[in-house]
């Protein structure tokens, strides 16, 4: 059966020749798997060594990544820590320069005081001395001012009414009554506004603590001497029944306050009378009508309103005045504030940066004069207790 390698025959059985051609086909099959495998293990142990070296690779990339991310972290911790010493550093620099600056404005201002101490000593004695000076003045005038003679207080009332009177009636001729003449201290001669002639009023100013029934008779015989329409009295002191102005036994009493309010009540009265009496000359009768309501109750009214409604006016003025210099008051204080305010802060600028920093006008300190006194202070003081209105 050569079909199937087996040779029956001889002395036994042998092996045919399909045995050695499996052999050699296996063997090939082995040769064949052997090489694959070989080639496999070779193409794995490629497949490795590259793996390896790019794992090598990623190792080695990490390595230094992780190299230079740690270099970084310290170079920042580095930088940090400079900023941090570069704050300390200009912290402890501005403390340092505080000090010095604060030491240096001491010491400047030690050093400008001590100047202005030395150049201004000798001033400010003298000042001092002067002060001395003129307050033992103000006192020795206040004290000849205090023991002045009635006569005096009584000149000074007369020559301040002569001046209200010229102020409030220029039209008018104001004279002054010559000593030893007659009683009274002013005549006044009332125009019209055509210049004419119209009456006469005697004033006598009176400035006493006390009032004197006995001056009304001595007026009364004076305005006749003198030969007076009218007569009024200007006094301090009152008669009881009198408040502020009236009428008592044909002579008008008033006080300096509503002094010029009964002038122009009398003024205005005095006007009118000598108006009829040019249009009713030769005319008894109306020179009588005229003479009963001189002296009787209806002109006493008449004078009395008006004289009222100018003193109302009069002290309504006074208030809007007292109000003005309340207001100007607190401005002049707010506007002396200001101005200390800004010397104070200029004088210590000044007391940091020296002369270097030049003067501002209006800010220095030249020193009040004492010795040159404002305008109208000397006759202020010379009239010291002589106010009309306040009393002796």
């Amino acid at each position: 059966m050569h079909a199937l390698g087996i040779d029956i025959g001889g002395s036994g059985i042998k092996a045919a020749p399909v045995d050695v051609a499996t052999g050699k086909l296996l063997a090939e099959r082995q040769k064949i798997a052997a090489e694959e495998l070989k080639k496999a293990r070779a193409s794995l142990s490629l497949d490795l060594a590259q793996k390896s070296e790019q794992l090598a690779d990623m190792t080695k990339l990490l390595a230094e990544r992780e190299v230079k991310l740690a270099e970084a972290q310290k170079a920042q911790v580095e930088v940090l820590k400079k900023e941090r010493e570069l704050a300390d550093a200009k912290q402890e620099l501005d403390l340092t320069l505080e000090k010095r600056l604060l030491a240096g404005q001491a010491e400047i201002k030690a050093k400008a005081k001590k100047e202005a101490e030395g150049e201004l000593g000798l001033k400010v004695q003298e000042k001092e001395q002067t002060i001395q000076a003129m307050q033992k003045q103000i006192e020795e005038l206040k004290r000849k001012s205090e023991q002045g003679s009635q006569q005096l207080q009584g000149e000074v009332l007369e020559l301040q009414l002569e001046s209200s009177l010229r102020t409030s009636f220029p039209h008018d001729a104001i004279l002054p009554v010559p000593k030893g003449e007659f009683g009274g201290d002013v005549i006044q001669e009332v125009t019209n506004l055509a210049g004419q002639p119209c009456g006469k009023i005697l004033w006598e100013s009176k400035r006493t603590r006390n009032w004197s029934d006995g001056w009304l008779a001595k007026l009364r015989n004076d305005q006749r001497t003198a030969k007076a329409d009218a007569a009024i009295i200007v006094s301090d002191a009152l008669p009881k029944s009198i408040e502020a102005f009236g009428e008592i036994d044909g002579v008008w009493v008033t006080s300096p306050k509503c002094s010029i309010p009964v002038a122009m009540a009398v003024r205005h009265f005095l006007i009118e009378v000598s108006s009829a009496r040019k249009a009713g000359e030769g005319q008894q009768t109306k020179m009588e009508l005229l003479y009963h309501y001189l002296t009787g109750p209806r002109f006493r009214h008449r004078v009395e309103a008006i004289v009222e409604m100018f003193t109302a006016m009069q002290e309504d003025l006074d208030r809007e005045r007292r109000a003005m210099q309340k207001m100007w008051s607190k401005r002049e204080q707010q506007i002396r504030g200001v101005m200390e305010s800004t010397a104070g802060m200029y004088g210590d600028m000044q007391g940091i940066a020296g002369r270097s920093l030049q003067e501002i006008e209006g800010l220095g300190f030249d020193g009040p004069d004492l010795l040159d006194e404002p305008k109208g202070k000397k006759a202020q003081l010379s009239l010291i207790g002589a106010d009309p209105v306040g009393g002796s």
